[in-house]
């Protein structure tokens, strides 16, 4: 897909699952299981679904990176965390590049499944940049959040994620993200996380819309559809409504971050609301 000056790529990182009624709020599961069917535990498939743009100039910009590999067996146990047959690494050696070559990593929020792979563990199992040549970038409320979170979400922030690019000072604290990146505007959250970040990349004939969290998976198009992991759901429901009446309008495209089998599509709205329309392939 190109994007102005941009060539876009969905990168696919690997496979977790969380549990199935956090993920749909007070959505009963004989509704939700139709099409996210859950396991023993009651857990349901899911992505952690990246995107790359690269730049006409040869800028390469990285949006989210996954969970990454720092953690222990307990942890993958809980999440089922698989990175048995995708990867960051392996998803970007398949396009040529390396994360070497990552210049701009933006974060749309700090839970582990979005930048859990900022950093990676050197050989004597300290928390290093896992982008060495890249500027990382996340918005100042959300920073200033995950250094104290609340009882309800403090178990998504692991400050081995990103605490080291502060240290090494490559993380910079965002107040105005539209001044970043040419074609790139941003939506600010708040709903599911304090200041999320959510990417609108635009030429003024095509834009894509990086739903992260606000919009996780294509059943969360339906308005009720709200996690239990948010902070506060009223807000997210008319996020939603805000960003989608939106997208209909001007044709976006919504890039899904977390839904195992659809990555892009666009909307419509019908009698009962709104619903995905086409499913786009890249």
């Amino acid at each position: 897909m190109r994007i102005g000056p941009y060539t876009v790529f969905p990168i696919e990182t690997g496979n977790f699952a969380l549990d199935g009624g956090a993920m749909f709020g007070v959505v009963p599961k004989n509704l939700w299981s139709k099409t996210n069917p859950a396991d023993e535990q009651n857990r349901i498939d899911m992505t952690m679904r990246c995107l790359l743009l690269v730049h006409d100039n040869g800028r390469k910009i990285l949006i989210d990176n996954g969970s990454g590999h720092k953690y222990n067996e307990k942890f993958a146990a809980i999440y089922r965390l698989d990175h048995s047959e995708l990867t960051l690494e392996k998803s970007l050696k398949a396009l040529g590049f390396k994360p070497e070559d990552v210049t701009d990593m933006v974060l749309t929020h700090l839970h582990f499944d979005h930048a859990g792979a900022s950093t990676k563990l050197d050989a004597a199992g300290n928390s290093v940049p896992a982008f060495p040549n890249a500027k990382y970038y996340v918005q100042r409320k959300q920073f200033e959040w995950s250094q104290n979170a609340s009882e309800k979400d403090r178990a998504s922030y692991l400050k081995p994620d990103y605490m080291p690019l502060i240290d090494q000072g490559i993380l910079e604290l965002v107040d105005d993200a539209d001044k970043l990146f040419p074609n790139i505007r941003f939506f600010i959250a708040s709903g599911h996380s304090p200041s999320q970040q959510l990417p609108i990349i635009s030429d003024g004939q095509s834009t894509l819309f990086f739903c992260g969290d606000l919009i996780p998976m294509t059943p969360h198009v339906a308005i009720p559809y709200v996690m239990a992991y948010d902070i506060q759901p009223l807000v997210t429901i008319e996020e939603k409504k805000k960003i989608l009446e939106q997208a209909i309008v001007e044709k976006w495209f919504l890039f899904f971050e977390h839904d195992p089998k659809t990555a892009c599509a666009t909307v419509r709205k019908d009698p009962k609301g709104f619903t995905i329309d086409q499913v786009i392939y890249f």
